[in-house]
């Protein structure tokens, strides 16, 4: 076999590969012995089939097939020689199969690319600290409280958290117009579902009231007849319900599956919980700045095959979420959908794939055993968690490969510049919108 490399463009590489006829036609001629001894042929008994006539009927058909599977073989020896490593699926091309004659394809492929990750000192990362307090807790639970209240009928004015049903007619510039109309419509009061100004108008009011919205639609409203327009709501309310939230009991207790049940326990549980969701949202936060810092400061080409694979892995997602196998007549969703994020997940990837592999890091066994533990703290019985992660090699890899990134993400952080800053819970798990 021989080989040759060469540059087209980029990341893409063309090898040129050729196999001796002598190979070539052993293997043609083995396939057309085994076949006079299968195929069936008017005249001749089943077996007895000559060569010569199995070659005159057979031989392209043969010789095609040979050339394909001694490509596909021949390309992996050929990338193993090379010390190449393909990013994707090679595209193969037959440029000569002639009989007596070498063969000779070409594989087109696209490789990962040298770089080595540089401007770790230039990241800059505020890294928070936050803590759960009394307080955090007490609105948590008021929360869950909120989650699981039921509603009843109260004769006094709407407020906020009520359930609000209404009849209503909407009309611009006198006229009545499609969706406008609804009647026992149910409104929750600050759910911010309806136009700006809508549940204002309900707002304050009892049951038997009657008042009016004058509202205007958003200028990026959905449907294009509407976008910008002044528009009249004539609203009748019907009958107002107000939240009753449950007390904070043995009762209320139980239905989270508390082990003992009280009140104490409760409580003690959803700190937990809020620790733990806590200390992931703050190293998330921190993850993410450094990630940002590296690719800013890495400009890296990207193999079109990985971010094509990594398209389709994100569509597919997105098809789980609107209902996967059940949607079969869902059009396909275009890959620009995904192309930015696509491209980011390769991005991050090959840099940090570099930063391991160029500080030479290997999986810290003790922390892949803290993150086990911790995502076990989520169960009910956490032992039988640690224990399944322990007997299963793919999900233990994992879990390596987790520590690995966040190994390599210390890293940065020991030469970037770090500034500590203290947040309070809530302005960590519900940050305000990035609108840079």
């Amino acid at each position: 076999m021989q080989v040759s490399v060469e540059t087209t463009s980029g990341l893409e590489r063309r090898l040129t590969i050729s196999v001796p006829a002598e190979q070539v036609e052993k293997e043609v001629e083995n396939r057309l012995r085994r076949l006079s001894k299968t195929q069936r042929i008017d005249g001749f008994r089943p077996g007895k089939v000559p060569v010569s006539v199995i070659r005159k009927r057979y031989s392209d058909a043969v010789r095609y097939e040979v050339a394909g599977e001694l490509a596909q073989r021949n390309y992996f020896e050929a990338i193993m020689a090379e010390k190449i490593a393909p990013a994707g699926r090679p595209e193969l091309a037959i440029v000569k199969n002639e009989a007596g004659a070498d063969l000779e394809f070409t594989a087109t492929i696209e490789v990962y690319p040298d770089f080595e990750v540089a401007g770790l000192e230039t990241v800059e990362v505020e890294k928070p600290s936050a803590e759960v307090t009394d307080e955090d807790l007490a609105n948590m639970i008021e929360t869950l409280r909120k989650q699981h209240a039921t509603f009843a009928e109260v004769t006094r004015a709407a407020a906020e958290g009520d359930k609000t049903f209404i009849d209503f007619v909407g009309t611009v510039d006198g006229e009545e117009f499609d969706g406008g109309k609804a009647e026992n419509f149910e409104l929750v009061i600050g759910a911010g579902r309806m136009i700006p100004g809508f549940e204002d108008a309900v707002a304050g009011n009892k049951a038997g009231d009657e008042v009016v919205a004058n509202v205007t639609f958003p200028e990026d409203y959905h449907a294009e007849n509407l976008k910008g327009k002044a528009a009249e709501f004539k609203i009748k309310i019907n009958k107002i319900e107000g939240q009753e939230l449950p007390e904070v009991n043995e009762e209320f207790a139980a239905k989270f599956g508390v082990g003992d049940g009280t009140v104490e326990s409760f409580k003690t549980e959803v700190s937990k919980n809020m620790q733990r969701e806590l200390g992931q949202a703050l190293k998330n936060a921190v993850k993410e700045q450094v990630i940002n810092g590296l690719l800013a400061a890495n400009e890296v080409d990207l193999p079109k095959a990985l971010v094509e694979q990594e398209i389709d892995a994100l569509r597919q997602q997105a098809l789980q979420r609107f209902g996967g196998a059940e949607q079969q007549n869902l059009p396909e969703l275009p890959a620009d959908l995904f192309t930015e994020q696509a491209e980011r997940r390769v991005r991050t990837g090959l840099v940090l794939g570099e930063l391991i592999k160029g500080n030479e890091l290997e999986a810290d066994e003790e922390r892949v055993m803290e993150q086990i533990n911790t995502l076990a703290t989520a169960y009910e019985d956490p032992s039988e968690v640690v224990n399944y992660y322990k007997g299963n090699e793919e999900l233990m890899q994992q879990m390596r490969n987790l520590a690995l990134e966040d190994q390599a993400i210390d890293l940065v952080l020991s030469k970037a510049k770090v500034t500590e800053v203290t947040k309070t819970f809530d302005e960590v798990m519900n940050p305000a919108p990035n609108n840079a």
